[in-house]
Order: C-alpha cells, then structure tokens, then sequence
C-alpha cells in the first residue's frame, strides 16, 4: 500500500458523489458516457496512478489502482476507467509503452486476432467501450506464438453491442490492420497471469457494487414502512440484513486479500479463491436485496437494478467458476502427494497453495 492511498481514494470518492448520480448512470443504456468526469479524472492524475514513473505515471501501486476501480463499481461511473488503466497495466506488464489515449482490451483465448507481418486480422465479439475508447490492446496469434499488441480503433470497423447492465460491449473486426506495439512471445504462465490480472480488476469492481447494493438496501429499510414502522424493524428483515452484511464483509475481506497477495506475487491462490467466492456472494446479495426491496428494485425508477444486472454482467465477463475451481483442484492434486490433508495443513502457514511461476 503505497502511503498516498487514503488520500487518493478520498479525492476520486468526492468526485463520484458529485459528478454521479442516477441520471448520469442512464444514459449508458442510451449509448453516451460521461466524458467529463474522464477529464476531471484525467486531471486529477487518476489515471497514471499505478504507472511507474518513468512512464509519466505517478509511482503508486497495484492496490491503488484496484481500489480506485472499485470505487467506479460502486458508484457504475460511465466511463471506461478500469479499461483504459487495464490496458495500460497490461502494456507495462509485457514491456511496452503506456498510451495516454482512452483504451480497452480484448483477452479472450478463443477469439484472438492473427498477426501476421505486422498486420491484424479478425473479429471479436463484447469488446467493453470500444465505440468509446481509441486504442484496442488484445492477445494475436502469429506463427511464433500468442503476442500482447496494441492497435489504433480507428482502423476497425465496430458494431455497438451491450451487456445485459446496458453497458457498450461491442464487435470489432480488423482487416490487415497495422498494429502500434507487439510484445515478446507470451509463455502459457505469463498468459495465465494476465488472465489473474483481468479478474482482479473484475473483483474490485464487482466490490464496489456489492458495498453499493448493501447501503441501498439497509437505507431502503430505514425509509419504507409498514404497519407503521419501518421495515428493518421487523425481525425477518433484520436476517435479510445481518446475511447481507455478511456476504458484504467477506467480499470486501476477498478483495483486500487479493490486493495485498498481488503485492507479494503471491496472487494466483486469493484471485482464484476469490473468484470461486464471489459466485455465492453474488448470488445471495442481488437475490437479499431484490427480495427486500420488491417490485420497486426492479423498475427503472430505482437505482438498485443498476448495481445487480451490473454484478451478473461483470461475472460472466469474467473466467467461469468452473476454470477456477478446477485449477485449484488441478494444483492442490499436483503438489498434495499422499495426503491432501497434510498438504493443506502444512502449507498454508507457510507458502501459498497456487505457486505463481516464472
């Protein structure tokens, strides 16, 4: 953690409390964004946080950069924040230069561009704010192996598309496109921890609107009555509210976990943990939450929607459950030997589970 770090969530949580709000948020689904909140960002050095500074970035860390981005999920901010720093961490991560520009990525194994002769070629489908961004970084396939470039959009053709929260996903299509930058040949660990990069940046968001769907849930249960008092008065509620609060914690707990073990390299056992996690925690949040506030949560006049069809989207942006859960299995078969029992006893005070390779 980097000692600037309360200073800076501070500031970019005043700016979301003023600059966001209900109305600002729709007008995703009406196919705009919000480019002046991108500038005050912009602005106030938000989006170099995490660069080094010898890329003009301002030396902060991974776990500023993450808790920013959660910050943006839990006020949904229409723009595409966690896409462009994303991108811009991935250019780092491989060796290539950052871009000052809006940007998004495309990370999806079986979908990938073919490179050839320094050229790109082919289509992806629910590519985030790619109508909006202006450089593309994606994994291509070239004869020598699978590749990080980055690419100017203006090259592509794009067809809008969204996501169930109505935010742009949309298709991009190359034909012999010039690429800006290409990376090294990327080996199946450095794939791998890109893939645990990417989750990463999706937990934090999907922290954020956890926490946000907790506080409108317990401030709805403040205002609504019935038989003439409010509702988190009554003790069916009160258990909605305690397994909320719950499932509220432990998300938060997750995240910190994941930001403090991507600190210490040690991040393939907490991302993978957390992942698996978050499936139940989503679960039983947007279901508590919907059920407390009834019909009302669900219509367009409420901002509850919002945050839950947000959560549904993030998470099966994301690796499935399923690749985690069975790479965990996968690792703990490998390295557990006769006793599974005692490998999980003996190792868990002293290295994490998942060891992260070279």
């Amino acid at each position: 953690m980097s000692e600037m770090k309360d200073m800076i969530l501070d500031v970019v949580e005043r700016m979301l409390k003023e600059k966001v709000d209900k109305e600002l948020v729709d007008t995703v689904e009406q196919g705009h964004w919000a480019p002046e909140l991108w500038d005050l960002f912009k602005e106030n050095g938000m989006t170099a946080v995490a660069f080094t500074e010898e890329n003009g970035g301002a030396g902060g860390d991974i776990e500023d950069l993450l808790n920013i981005v959660r910050l943006t999920g839990k006020y949904a901010t229409p723009i595409p924040f966690a896409e462009t720093t994303f991108a811009n961490y991935l250019l780092e991560f491989t060796s290539l230069q950052v871009i000052e520009d809006l940007a998004t990525y495309m990370l999806y194994p079986n979908q990938a561009f073919t490179l050839e002769n320094g050229k790109l070629t082919g289509e992806a489908i629910h590519i985030p704010w790619a109508r909006h961004t202006k450089h593309l970084v994606t994994l291509a396939y070239s004869t020598e192996g699978t590749h990080l470039v980055e690419i100017d959009l203006s090259q592509a053709e794009i067809k809008v598309g969204s996501n169930l929260a109505g935010e742009p996903r949309d298709t991009v299509i190359f034909h012999h496109a010039k690429v800006s930058q290409v990376s090294a040949v990327l080996s199946p660990n450095k794939i791998h921890a890109i893939t645990t990069l990417k989750a990463a940046f999706q937990l934090a968001l999907m922290t954020g609107a956890v926490d946000k769907i907790n506080d409108l849930t317990v401030q709805y249960t403040k205002e609504r009555e019935q038989f003439g008092r409010p509702i988190h008065r009554f003790q069916l509620v009160q258990q909605h509210i305690v397994h909320l609060a719950g499932e509220t914690a432990i998300a938060l707990a997750a995240f910190n976990n994941v930001t403090e073990a991507l600190l210490k390299n040690n991040q393939n056992s907490e991302v993978a943990y957390a992942c698996i996690r978050f499936e139940e925690i989503i679960q039983a949040v947007t279901t508590i939450a919907h059920q407390v506030h009834a019909a009302i949560g669900t219509t367009h006049e409420h901002s509850l929607h919002q945050f839950t069809r947000r959560l549904w989207s993030w998470r099966d942006e994301g690796a499935s459950t399923s690749y985690w859960t069975n790479l965990v299995a996968t690792q703990l078969l490998k390295n557990s030997g006769d006793s599974l029992w005692g490998y999980l006893t003996s190792s868990s005070a002293n290295s994490p589970l998942l060891k992260v390779e070279g």
